[in-house]
């Protein structure tokens, strides 16, 4: 039998992976002292192997992962897997200028010390697998962005951020099984700094939108790209991304921008999260 261990950011889907592998989860306990230091513990752990499901959203996140992993070592866990569905410190996977850290690199060589295997889901930079000693699979949770949109979508379109991530949209274009694709592009004016979105060529008037991306962090561009569509007519706009952070008052930009609905999967747990990516991670830890 396995064990599946929350980290505290991640207690619905490792709920939801533990009903799909019909594996035992596990109730961690969270403690802080009084100088700030945090205690993750699993006081009930009693097994040969864990599965530690923890989204790295923030430092204490990290600190938790690590310790989560060290208490099943501790207990006896002969085999842990380490499942991050959303990695903090994933878009620094370089050093952009001279005397930065590649924290990336830096995090993943943490999580190596506590892993026999790591699960990513839907990494921003697919190249930090490279990062980790330890062998690295990746699940990729694009294909049920489509579950819960509108059944009957007018003439629908599926839109990218940039000519980079349209893959994303195509593949929720084929699981939604109709409608055009096509990516915004970004023109800047260097004289006053002003950014023109637009789709690249399709036309939006009368059509409903759906616009796709891997992460909504701050939601600025996004809601810049909401209201082109709706000045342009669009019918309705749809948000559906894989790591739904919505930092600060990233929600209600979207909102005031004219958005129809905003879906997310559980990869950070938040009131959009209408998404399992329990069911693809399942399908990878079995393979």
């Amino acid at each position: 039998m396995t064990t599946i261990v929350p980290g505290s950011a991640s207690q619905s889907l490792a709920a939801a992976l533990a009903r799909e592998l019909d594996a035992t989860l596990a109730v961690p306990t969270f403690d802080r002292f009084p100088d700030g230091e945090t205690l993750a513990a699993v006081p009930q752990f009693d097994d040969d192997s864990a599965i530690v499901v923890a989204a790295t959203v923030s430092n204490d996140a990290h600190i938790e992962l690590l310790q989560l992993a060290d208490a099943v070592c501790e207990a006896g866990a002969t085999t842990v897997t380490v499942v991050i569905p959303y990695m903090g410190y994933a878009r620094q996977d370089r050093a952009f200028n001279d005397g930065q850290p590649v924290s990336a690199r830096a995090v993943a060589a943490a999580i190596d010390t506590a892993a026999d295997r790591v699960v990513l889901v839907n990494p921003h930079e697919p190249s930090i697998a490279s990062f980790f000693s330890t062998p690295v699979e990746t699940v990729d949770a694009a294909a049920h962005l489509a579950e819960p949109l509108p059944d009957a979508l007018t003439d629908p379109l599926f839109l990218s951020p940039d000519a980079g991530a349209i893959e994303l949209a195509e593949t929720v274009r084929d699981s939604y099984g109709q409608g055009e694709t096509d990516y915004f592009e970004k023109d800047r004016d260097y004289d006053t700094g002003a950014v023109d979105i637009s789709p690249s060529d399709a036309t939006v008037e009368g059509r409903d939108v759906v616009l796709v991306d891997d992460i909504i962090a701050t939601g600025s561009t996004m809601s810049e790209a909401i209201a082109v569509l709706r000045d342009r007519g669009a019918a309705g706009v749809y948000v559906t991304c894989v790591h739904p952070m919505l930092a600060n008052n990233a929600l209600a930009k979207l909102s005031a921008a004219g958005i129809s609905a905003v879906y997310g999967t559980d990869t950070i747990e938040r009131s959009v999260s209408e998404i399992s990516a329990a069911p693809a991670i399942a399908a990878v830890l079995r393979s």
